[in-house]
Parts: C-alpha cells; structure tokens; sequence
C-alpha cells in the first residue's frame, strides 16, 4: 500500500452516541470545508495508520451481498449514483442504530473519500469510515500584546485512531477489499464495528494463511507439546525456530513437508495432525495444507514467536540458532545450570 500521492476529496463529520443509553445522533447539514495545508493532515492522520496492515477483509451478508447496508453505501458513492454526503449521513444512522452495547462510547464519526490510493499494485480510489472515541488533553499557549496566557484544551491525539475502514474499489462484486481498524479488538462491544455495523469477513488470502497457521503451530508447541511429551524449554524453543524458518526460506507451504522438516519425529507428527484438525473445528477456520507464503505474515508473526530461555529473575538467554550448542545439567549441589557453546563474542 501507498497512500503519498492519494487525495482527500470529500469529508463529512457527524456525532455518533450509544442509543442504548440514549446518547445523540447529530447530523452535519453539509460536508465539511478544510484549508489545503489542513486537508495534508487530516489526509494522512487517518490513512498513515493502515500503512502496515495487511489482513483484507470484504462485505458479506447471510442472505445475499446485496442486503449489507455499508457495501451498498460504498457501491453508490463510488459509481456516482449516491450524493456524497448523504450518503455519510446514513453510514452515521446506520452506526447509530449498532451502537446498542452499553460499553460503546459515542464519539464523532468521519466519513471520507481519498483519491489516487496505491492498493495491491493497483491506483483506485476509497472510501474511508472513522471514528474518534477518545479525547487526550493539551495545553494551548496564546499570546497577545506581550502576555501569555495557557488554557487547557481537549482534542484528539494524532499519533491514535479508535475504529477505521477503509473501503478500495477493487473486487467489487466479491464485496470490496477493505482493511480495518479498532483499538478494542475483544469482547462483545468490539464486535459491533466488524461484524454489526459493517459486515466484514476476512479475505482467505495467502496472509491469512500464513499467519493462521503460523498461529496454529505455535499454539502445538507453547500449549498442546508439554501435556504428551517430556520436553524441556530448549526443545520447545527450538520447534518455534524451526517453524518460523521454514516459512522464511520456502515461498509456498505444504503441510507434510513442513511436518517432516519440523517435527520429524512421527510421534510429533501424529500428535501435531490430530491438534491441527482440532483446532480447525474449535475455531471454526477453513486452512489450506498447500498455499503461497506471505513474508509480510512471516514477519509480523515472527515477533511473537518467543525464543527466550527466561532464568529464574537473573538471565534471559535467547535462543536463535542450534539447540546442540546449549546444553543443560545439574551440579553435585543440585543447582540447575546450562552450558553455551560459542565461537566469537561482541
């Protein structure tokens, strides 16, 4: 994605609450006007911060595509057949007629159109649905004939964003390619955002391949290992290494091959094909054993594939390469140890 040359042509703000504990719905009479050098900033507030997301969704209703609401909203503007502006008008109603949680906050409710937005190697226009719940206090510094004066004010942070969407109008009898945002990811009142209000599921891409299953096999390792086999830390460490290294250095995933360079035991092997089916049925996901591999999942997913040997509160090792290169003991006095096996140091 590249947002550098795109372009916010339209904007409209209106006010949100929580209608189940009858908070207000205020609607704006017109767009709103900004000044050039304003409109830059607003632009890449809200676009800056999708710049490294990558799991895709698209719009999806039970009965048929036709009846999701947003879809039909972003399928007007974009063909030119819906007013702009009303049509931001019943984005803000139909949010509003969502927002029945009681732990939803009302907040203002930005609906945008950008211009020139690089997506998937391609230049296409979006629409984008924001939405501010959270306000950060500043102090303003005014000064008039040689006297200052501070007050303190409220608006929001530039550096956060509570909920996003951004519609590309790419796909568009598939329902749209979108990207999503929401500071408040779990329970039921993060639901609404997804999946009342805008009836999105995820595109079942090769990143969301990858990072399932990259997911899946770390899940095997950290929780399901330990309660079949004895195996110390090290070993486990070193199953998450060789896990995230197969995706690193292969461009395509197959599943027995993956099972033989990671596990290579059969025992393991038997053991991780039984938790995979599992697992698919618990979380109710469709997974491919053969896919192309996303290195933009490889990475974000490498971050939390913990390979830390923690000691006790004293030591941290952390464990990259070979696990013939440590070894563990105990000593005469029954003290715990490891022996590291290096070559150079810096």
């Amino acid at each position: 994605m590249n947002f550098q040359i795109a372009k916010l042509r339209n904007i409209s703000v209106h006010y949100s609450g929580n209608k189940s504990t009858d908070q207000k719905l205020t609607l704006s009479k017109e767009p709103m006007v900004l000044e050039e050098e304003l409109q830059l900033k607003v632009k890449d507030y809200f676009l800056n911060r999708f710049t490294n997301v990558f799991d895709k969704f698209k719009f999806t209703h039970p009965t048929s595509l036709q009846y999701n609401e947003v879809y039909n909203f972003a399928a007007g503007v974009f063909s030119a057949e819906s007013s702009f502006h009303l049509t931001s008008v019943q984005v803000a109603k139909h949010l509003y007629e969502n927002s029945v949680h009681p732990k939803i906050k009302g907040g203002e409710v930005y609906v945008c159109y950008f211009e020139d937005c690089v997506f998937e190697n391609e230049t296409v226009d979006a629409i984008g649905i924001f939405k501010t719940e959270n306000k950060t206090n500043y102090f303003e510094v005014t000064e008039e004939k040689s006297r200052f004066s501070m007050a303190l004010r409220e608006g929001l942070d530039m550096n956060k964003l509570d909920k996003g969407c951004l519609i590309f109008n790419t796909h568009t009898e598939d329902g749209f390619h979108a990207l999503i945002l929401d500071s408040q990811s779990r329970g039921e009142e993060a639901q609404y955002w997804r999946e009342n209000f805008l009836g999105l599921v995820q595109v079942k891409d090769e990143f969301h391949q990858t990072n399932e299953f990259l997911n899946l096999a770390k899940n095997f390792v950290t929780k399901q290992i330990g309660q079949e086999f004895e195996m110390n830390r090290t070993d486990q460490i070193d199953l998450l290494n060789r896990s995230v290294n197969y995706f690193k250095k292969n461009e395509s995933f197959e599943k027995s091959h993956f099972e033989k360079e990671v596990f290579q035991d059969e025992g393991l092997i038997q053991s991780f094909r039984e938790y995979d089916q599992s697992y698919r049925q618990d979380h109710a996901m469709e997974l491919s054993d053969q896919f192309d591999i996303s290195q933009q999942a490889v990475k974000k997913q490498a971050r939390v594939f913990k390979s830390v040997l923690k000691l006790d509160k004293n030591f941290h090792i952390y464990i990259h390469g070979s696990k013939e290169l440590i070894e563990q003991g105990v000593d005469p006095d029954g003290r715990k140890y490891y022996k590291i096996y290096f070559n150079e140091e810096s």
